[in-house]
């Protein structure tokens, strides 16, 4: 039997119990600790590589964040039955983590390091997403992986006026106005990413706090768990600049870089830092090759230290941006509409020298998107795709699937716009926003935002306010800082921080922010979302001169929905013997139909002729008519007894003899033939079946006087069973009895 050494803790954390153990499981990977919050159960683990990636410039950190389906009692979808790539949700997730722990790794660190969260059991109240960043940063702290931690996370709502830390799933789905993910350390918060129902930045910065007080107590425990089991910090060795390098470069390019830093244009500024870099290349390879060549990483090392520390400095100390601007100016933006043809909303929004095409697309239910996770599956009526092409960035590059960054700029935008969407019951579309960036120099995800909310407008999605976005930099030395409004791509590069703040006049829709550094003060962030809120105001002026406000009416080519509910037991009538009923309605009407579970139905089509003789049909099938109720229709077929009616487009009636007409009437034939129009009454529903009558009713036939007097009378109704069928014919049975 084994002899596990574990370490174990227990605490109630936000109303639910939290126990946190190590030594049991995954003893192999440096850190590795068992998390169970209320019943979810995950398990993180982190790797590092025994020796550092030497070619490569950038830290090699991996996150996957792992949904095993069996958690949820679910067996995976698919012809193979196991989990295949991550949903969208595990890796914006992943992101997350990334984001939040990425800053805190020594500089110039270049081991690969692997962090690994499998979800191993999912209670359907705790959301396991909130144990993601607590879990990285434990595993990382007690392994002896170099990391500047340890940090948390936790999700903030706001529910009835107040902040709930770690709430669960119904509450911040069907609740809160808020759904904000926080993480920090003891001091500070190193990453924010949020949705929100217009709230104020007062109210925001009040819930990034809030959920900083319970990160606290989980750093706590961390460093609880650090000193009773964590292991000492492997020695890596870092480089280190020669200075000897670093002078020669700085006398060699220093004049020309801080030249190149202010020119205007991306391309032409990137060219002429290419021009000083070729030149030291060719000047150095000249003096001495073979020292060049055996140093060579070292001095591109150096060029780029120069590049930032030159930009840093003048943006820091002179309040000059490389573009010129003043710390809170805002590129040139034009804003346009109608750009496509054909579909149905189209705008280009274009800052700088970023531009964003934003197109909409608006189709029926079975354009949703299914969404199959560890949850209960679920559809989305409304998704942004966000695409970065490599010519939006001068590139010539693959195109290949969907990558993470993408798919999280499109989260961000997503969120941002879905605050302000019609209520389903006014608009009952699939909306799908394609934000394609054909160039970027820099926040092209508030763009997105721009254009998607412009193309909204443009085809007719009655929103509920415009929403725009923008983005702010912050370089800081020391206790100096500055915060810059709408940053250019070289000042996200060389700065400290991206803060996204999206929004409407009245509050703020969605919030990320990323640092470079180990965290932030309150004072910056605040100062950070004000100029974000006067900056995101100038931009809703500037959207508002393209067009102010949703267009009434959809674009013509756009497909026109109508939407009513039916009782939820005729939907079985609606939809027919496998399908034949509303097939048949489909391909008569030329539509599309939808019909929910709660009997909510939605026709599309083009054509509202086509829409509103689907609809017809429909409601002829699953609405009983009112006692009273007018209608003309075919006669279908003829009985001694009576005569049945179409009404509705599908749904029949009967007509007895006695209610044809104010006088007696030998035989129906005396009065009515196959195929004639006539005008009935209901009288409402008798066992199932429609009663109608002709008395009374204006337009209908008078009995023929010259009708042959042969034709056997009728006195009664006849008996139905209780399929509603005739118990033999009429002349036969009880009459006959009353006869003899």
């Amino acid at each position: 039997m084994h002899n596990f050494k574990i370490t174990r803790r227990e605490m109630d954390f936000c109303g639910r119990p939290l126990i946190v153990e190590t030594g049991k499981m995954a003893k192999q990977a440096n850190g590795s600790v068992f998390i169970q919050y209320g019943e979810t159960v995950v398990l993180v683990t982190a790797t590092m590589s025994k020796e550092a990636s030497l070619n490569q410039d950038f830290f090699p950190l991996t996150v996957d964040y792992i949904e095993k389906m069996y958690a949820a009692g679910k067996v995976p979808g698919g012809f193979f039955k196991r989990e295949a790539k991550p949903t969208t949700d595990a890796t914006l997730m992943a992101r997350v983590i990334d984001r939040s722990i990425r800053p805190l790794f020594p500089d110039g660190f270049r081991n690969q390091v692997h962090v690994v969260l499998n979800v191993l059991a999912f209670d359907g109240v705790t959301d396991p997403a909130t144990l993601g960043v607590f879990g990285a940063s434990l595993a990382l702290s007690i392994s002896d992986i170099p990391f500047h931690g340890p940090i948390a996370g936790v999700t903030v709502g706001y529910i009835d006026g107040e902040f709930a830390v770690n709430p669960n799933f119904s509450e911040i789905a069907e609740k809160s106005k808020m759904n904000l993910t926080v993480a920090g350390g003891r001091k500070s918060i190193v990453m924010i990413e949020s949705s929100a129902h217009e709230l104020s930045e007062e109210i925001m910065l009040d819930g990034v706090y809030a959920g900083h007080e319970e990160i606290k107590k989980l750093v706590a425990l961390q460093d609880d768990f650090v000193a009773t089991c964590g292991k000492a910090k492997v020695d890596v060795i870092l480089p280190i600049m020669p200075k000897e390098i670093m002078d020669k470069v700085e006398s060699t390019c220093g004049a020309k870089i801080a030249t190149a830093a202010v020119i205007l244009g991306k391309q032409e500024r990137q060219d002429a830092f290419d021009a000083a870099e070729a030149e030291m290349v060719e000047k150095f390879t000249a003096e001495n090759e073979e020292e060049f060549l055996e140093n060579e990483k070292i001095y591109a090392a150096a060029f780029e230290e120069l590049l930032r520390r030159y930009v840093r400095e003048s943006i820091l100390t002179k309040h000059h941006r490389v573009d010129g601007r003043g710390l809170d100016d805002i590129r040139d933006i034009t804003c346009e509409i109608d750009i496509l043809p054909r579909v149905h909303g189209s705008a280009l929004f274009t800052r700088g020298e970023t531009q964003s095409l934003g197109t909409i697309t608006l189709a029926g239910g079975t354009a949703e998107q299914v969404i199959d996770g560890l949850e209960s599956e679920y559809k989305k009526s409304f998704y942004l795709h966000y695409n970065f092409p490599p010519f939006s960035v001068g590139e010539a590059g693959r195109m290949g699937p969907t990558g993470r960054r993408e798919l999280g700029h499109g989260n961000l935008a997503e969120r941002a716009l879905k605050a302000v969407l019609p209520d389903k019951e006014l608009f009952p579309y699939t909306i799908r926003i394609v934000a394609d960036t054909l160039e970027s120099n820099g926040s092209s995800s508030m763009a997105s935002i721009c254009s998607g909310c412009l193309a909204m407008m443009a085809g007719g999605v009655p929103i509920k306010a415009p929403v725009a976005g923008i983005a702010n930099g912050l370089i800081m030395e020391g206790e100096n800082f500055v915060v810059l409004t709408d940053i250019m791509g070289l000042e996200d590069h060389l700065g400290d921080m991206d803060f996204k703040c999206a929004g409407t006049r009245d509050g703020i829709t969605a919030m990320q922010m990323d640092i470079k550094i180990e965290g932030i003060t309150k004072d910056i962030m605040r100062i950070a979302l004000e100029k974000a809120r006067v900056a995101r105001n100038s931009i809703l002026d500037i959207m508002a001169d393209c067009i102010a406000a949703p267009r009434e009416d959809l674009s013509a080519s756009a497909p026109r929905i109508e939407s009513f509910k039916v009782p939820i037991e005729k939907i079985g009538e609606i939809i027919g013997p496998a399908g034949k009923m509303i097939k048949s309605i489909i391909e008569s009407c030329q539509v599309q139909i939808d019909i929910q579970d709660d009997g909510t139905v939605r026709i599309l089509s083009p054509d509202k002729t086509s829409i509103t003789k689907a609809k017809d049909i429909i409601k002829g099938i699953a609405i009983d008519p009112e006692v009273g109720e007018l209608f003309e229709g075919p006669v279908t077929r003829i009985e001694p007894y009576g005569v049945f009616v179409k009404i509705s487009g599908s749904k029949e009636g009967m007509v007895h003899v006695s209610q044809m007409h104010a006088s007696r009437i030998n035989h129906p034939l005396d009065m009515v033939k196959m195929g004639d129009i006539v005008h009935v009454k209901s009288l409402g529903m008798d066992k199932g079946k429609l009663s109608l009558t002709m008395k009374g009713v204006e337009g209908n036939p008078e009995p023929d006087p010259n009708a042959p007097k042969d034709r056997p009378q009728t006195s009664f109704p006849p008996r139905r069973d209780d399929r509603g069928g005739d118990r033999g014919r009429h002349d036969g049975g009880r009459n006959d009895r009353f006869r003899r």
